[in-house]
C-alpha cells in the first residue's frame, strides 16, 4: 500500500511520527470556503507500521505458496495425461494388425527349346502304330527281321515300338517312341538312354522328324 502525504514530518520520543501542514481541522474542513492554510496531523505508531509490514511480507508469502501449489498441482496433472495417452498410443501398436509384405509370385519358367539334332528322313510305317512327327530311333538294320526282333525285345520292356523303312537307303529303323514335339522326341531319348547305361547301342539314339 502506498501513502501519499502532503506536509511536514517529525519523529517525537514517544514513537509518533507527526504530519503537519494546516493550521487545525476546521481549516482543512473549510478548504473550499476559505482561502487560507490547510492543517492536517496524521499521526501513526511505528509499532503499527511493524505489524503491517509483517502482515504484508505474510500474505506476499501466502500467496506465493499457493501459486507454487497450483503450479505443482497442474504440471502433476499434465504429466499424468501425457503418460496415460502414451499408454493407450503403445496399446494401439501392439493391437494393430501386421501386414506381411507381399511376395511377387515368380515368373513362368520360359519353355524350353531343344537343340537337339534332328535327322529329317522320308519314311514309311512298316510295323506297329502311332508314328507321329519326332520319333526316338534306337537302332538301324538292312534286314527287317533283325528290326522285328529289336522291336519285340522293346515291347516286352513296355514300350510300344515300330519299325520305319527309308527307301532311299534300304534301312529299317526301330522307333522307341513317337511325339509331336521336338522337345518331347528329346526329353524321352535322353530317358531312354539314361535307362540302359551299359548299351552301347541304345546310347547312340537319335531323333528323326519325319517328312512326306
Amino acid at each position: 500500500m502506498l501513502f501519499f502525504f502532503l506536509g511536514k514530518m517529525q519523529l517525537h520520543a514517544d514513537n509518533r511520527i507527526e504530519l503537519t501542514d494546516f493550521n487545525s481541522m476546521a481549516d482543512f474542513i473549510l478548504l473550499p470556503l476559505q482561502h487560507t492554510k490547510l492543517n492536517i496531523h496524521l499521526i501513526f505508531g511505528i509499532d503499527n507500521m511493524k505489524k503491517i509490514v509483517v502482515m504484508g511480507m505474510a500474505l506476499c508469502t501466502a500467496l506465493a505458496f499457493s501459486s507454487c501449489k497450483s503450479s505443482e498441482s497442474a504440471y502433476k496433472k499434465a504429466y499424468e495425461k501425457a503418460k496415460q495417452q502414451e499408454l493407450a498410443e503403445a496399446s494401439a501398436a501392439a493391437e494393430a494388425p501386421v501386414e506381411a509384405p507381399a511376395v511377387e509370385a515368380a515368373p513362368a519358367p520360359a519353355p524350353v527349346v531343344s537343340t537337339a539334332p534332328v535327322r529329317e528322313e522320308k519314311v514309311e510305317l512298316v510295323s506297329g502304330d502311332g508314328l507321329k512327327a519326332y520319333s526316338v530311333v534306337c537302332g538301324s538294320f538292312g534286314v527287317k527281321a533283325n528290326a522285328d526282333g529289336l522291336k519285340s525285345k522293346l515291347d516286352g520292356d513296355g514300350y510300344n515300338a515300330k519299325v520305319v523303312y527309308n527307301a532311299e537307303r534300304n534301312m529299317y529303323r526301330v522307333v522307341v517312341e513317337s511325339f509331336d514335339t521336338r522337345d518331347e522326341a528329346a526329353r524321352a531319348r535322353d530317358a531312354f538312354k539314361a535307362k540302359y547305361p551299359t548299351r552301347e547301342d541304345f546310347q547312340g539314339a537319335w531323333l528323326l522328324y519325319r517328312v512326306y
